[in-house]
């Protein structure tokens, strides 16, 4: 994973998780500070644009190059990760049956 997909991830999991980029932060051309500053931006600017009430999933891309114009690193990674797209169909479906029990 990587910051362009910030939008996506946070759509798809909300914001109480852990988001373990590693090759997406390790991965950065300018170092590893820069990849943990390029996700750390990207977070930031899809949670503030949540908050406003903005569509951040169909937005995100949009929000995301807004943020990059006063932050190298993510200018940078969005750059280097262009076209890494995020294209998966959870394999998590609800496929539970509800069983009657007793009532007390």
């Amino acid at each position: 994973i990587h910051c362009g997909q910030m939008h996506q991830l946070l759509d798809y999991l909300g914001d109480d998780v852990v988001l373990q980029f590693g090759g997406g932060t390790i991965g950065h051309p300018d170092g590893i500070q820069a990849g943990a500053t390029a996700n750390r931006v990207a977070l930031e600017a899809m949670v503030l644009a949540r908050n406003e009430g903005r569509d951040y999933v169909a937005e995100g891309p949009q929000i995301l190059r807004d943020a990059a114009k006063t932050c190298g690193p993510l200018q940078t990674a969005l750059d280097l990760w262009k076209d890494i797209t995020f294209n998966y169909t959870s394999t998590d479906t609800a496929d539970y049956v509800e069983t009657p029990t007793a009532t007390v």
